[in-house]
């Protein structure tokens, strides 16, 4: 037997490391955080074992404890005091988000990136301005072009208070560009946009909704978001976003759509981001309380399978535990 060829060779203790073509660092990672304007203490997520909501006062606080682990980016999600129609509090000068920026940016040196989406704020929890009986006809939606203008004056709004980098996540068409057209006009030139440019009707997103507080009041988002079943459509989304001036590009959610963020990856020089969701962080801790799965190594291989795939930033309720472990 001719055995020339041995890659075991490479596998021993002392060279492992040497040849390991995929690394994770705590510079690699964005952790979420969600501030809620309701609350004057910290609310745990039942659904996100480990994650809270905490109130305004305490986000400088939170965001401290992430930045202990070496994790420097954070992305806030706000809980408003109250909600209409239009989601009026996302835009406020004095908006749950606005207030949480102004106070990190202030006291700390993280790295802010604000969530620039309609759901969490309005009371029917659709990403924007719903058509006429939407709530009657399930094929009604949201108005695309009337919620760009609403996209716009939040993204502006986050940016004046601070914020380092703005992320839309509504899959509305055109996002990207009135959201640089409003950054722009403010003198804001130098804040770039984090575009969810890929991200699909999923089924993960489950414990984000109670966590956010920002389900569908009724019907679903299959009318904006994209059909888990479409690969190729991801490039044309990415394309049009790239030419509205994306500078960041993320795929959503991360590990069913690796497919998606290996072809991005390739595909453009921009920076690639992917989220690692609510219901694949979920699911995971699920499998290790019933003790079928070591949590700390399952993690730390799902989101290597998301870097060796082409993410350059992960998005992820892993990180501080991540951070801590590497």
């Amino acid at each position: 037997m001719n055995l020339t060829q041995r890659p075991r060779r490479l596998r021993t203790d002392g060279v492992r490391p040497l040849v390991r073509e995929t690394d994770l660092s705590a510079s690699d990672l964005i952790a979420p955080v969600f501030v809620d304007a309701t609350t004057d203490e910290r609310v745990p997520i039942e659904t996100m074992p480990g994650h809270e909501r905490v109130p305004v006062d305490e986000a400088v606080d939170r965001v401290e404890e992430i930045r202990e682990t070496g994790v420097e980016a954070v992305m806030l999600f706000g809980v408003p005091e109250s909600k209409d129609e239009r989601g009026s509090r996302a835009w406020a000068e004095d908006g749950v988000v606005q207030e949480a920026t102004r106070r990190i940016t202030s006291e700390t040196d993280a790295y802010v990136i604000t969530d620039v989406c309609l759901c969490e704020y309005t009371d029917h929890g659709h990403c924007g301005v719903l058509e006429d009986d939407a709530a009657e006809d399930p094929r009604l939606t949201v108005r695309n072009d009337e919620t760009l203008d609403l996209l716009g004056k939040i993204a502006a709004s986050h940016a004046a208070a601070g914020a380092d980098m703005v992320a839309p996540s509504g899959m509305i068409d055109g996002m990207v560009g009135a959201i640089r057209e409003a950054l722009d006009a403010q003198g804001n030139t130098d804040v770039p946009i984090m575009s969810y440019a890929a991200k699909y009707e999923s089924a993960f997103y489950g414990p984000f909704r109670d966590a956010a507080d920002g389900a569908p009041a009724f019907g679903d988002r299959r009318h904006y978001q994209m059909d888990p079943a479409n690969a190729r459509e991801a490039r044309r989304e990415v394309d049009l976003d790239v030419e509205q001036g994306a500078d960041v590009l993320m795929v959503k959610p991360a590990l069913p759509y690796l497919d998606i963020v290996k072809e991005i990856r390739e595909s453009y020089d921009h920076p690639v981001a992917a989220y690692n969701v609510s219901g694949e962080y979920a699911m995971l801790h699920a499998a290790a309380e019933k003790g079928w799965l070591d949590l700390e190594s399952v993690a730390s291989e799902s989101l290597l399978s998301i870097k060796r795939a082409g993410a350059d930033l992960i998005l992820t309720y892993f990180a501080e535990d991540l951070a801590d472990a590497l």
